[in-house]
């Protein structure tokens, strides 16, 4: 079947990416399809993905794969998956720009976040004030004022994650429930300072996020603000195709990097939480790797 492809990867973040270098040096025929939004790319700055000790911006750390990925031949084009269907022998990818009909499938979807209603959020997120991930960079807070916002004891968490940089953390609760008495006490013993009044406003300046406007209350400032309302898997393709999910709304694989559905394989932060480039960049050489060893008697 000329037309056939090895492979579709879907997504092109530091999973997809890796995934595409792997498949290109193994010579497979394969395309990567990218929706241009890859999470990373929000990235200002990471220090803690190894081999760059002076830290890299998403964006450059994104080019760089993409070029090592077409050095060795990777097709990459701009376009949306708008369907993905199992038949015999492979799969349909549904494009706007076509169908294409591919062997085996690597979904690196990734993850949206659910962004707190900041103005100005974008600039905040570039600039730093305004941060998603503090097993990322919880260390450039260390000793700073800290807000993290949130609606529930699994956001709370976060904030009792953030004291072990800083003894000025407070959670800023966004939820319409109060919170339990567990939470409560955890947030007390861990020293973490609570803001339970809806938030009328905030403005982002040059050097801090200022004027957290609560109706009960003084307004407040802070060096940084963590937002920990959480993420979206994006799942649809893989549910499309019959894929299982986990109970946090992940995709469940095995140790290859394939889900339930055979030949559909996931990378990335689509598949468990840590949401880390360098675990997301294993799974997407582990997912291309047993791509090509599941179809080396297809030359």
């Amino acid at each position: 079947m000329p037309d056939t492809l090895d492979c579709v990867v879907v997504g092109a973040g530091p999973a997809g990416l890796t995934a595409a270098i792997y498949l290109a040096r193994f010579r497979r025929r394969f395309r990567v399809v990218e929706s241009g939004e890859s999470r990373a790319a929000w990235i200002p700055r990471t220090r803690n993905h190894p081999g760059f000790p002076d830290g890299v911006r998403g964006k450059t750390l994104l080019g760089r794969m993409r070029r090592q990925a077409e050095r060795y031949g990777a097709e990459i084009v701009p376009g949306r998956v708008e369907t993905l269907r199992p038949g015999r022998g492979g799969f349909r990818v549904a494009t706007a720009e076509g169908a294409l009909s591919t062997r085996t499938v690597i979904l690196a979807t990734g993850v949206q976040d659910v962004a707190p209603a900041i103005p100005g959020l974008e600039d905040g997120v570039a600039r730093g004030l305004v941060r998603i991930c503090p097993i990322c960079d919880g260390y450039e807070v260390t000793g700073l004022s800290v807000g993290v916002l949130g609606c529930d004891d699994h956001c709370a968490r976060e904030a009792v994650f953030l004291r072990g940089y800083s003894d000025d953390v407070t959670f800023v609760h966004l939820g319409e429930d109060p919170l339990p008495g567990e939470t409560l006490r955890m947030l007390k013993r861990a020293g973490v300072k609570l803001a339970e009044s809806a938030v009328r406003g905030v403005t982002i300046e040059q050097r801090r996020i200022t004027a957290f406007d609560f109706e009960k209350g003084e307004p407040r400032s802070f060096d940084a603000v963590y937002s920990a309302l959480g993420v979206t898997p994006r799942t649809r393709l893989a549910v499309q195709a019959g894929a299982k999910l986990d109970a946090s709304g992940r995709l469940v694989v095995n140790e290859h990097q394939e889900t339930s559905v055979p030949g559909l394989y996931a990378a990335g932060d689509v598949v468990r939480g840590l949401n880390q480039i360098s675990t997301a960049a294993g799974e997407g050489a582990i997912a291309a790797t047993d791509v090509h060893n599941r179809l080396r008697n297809k030359p």
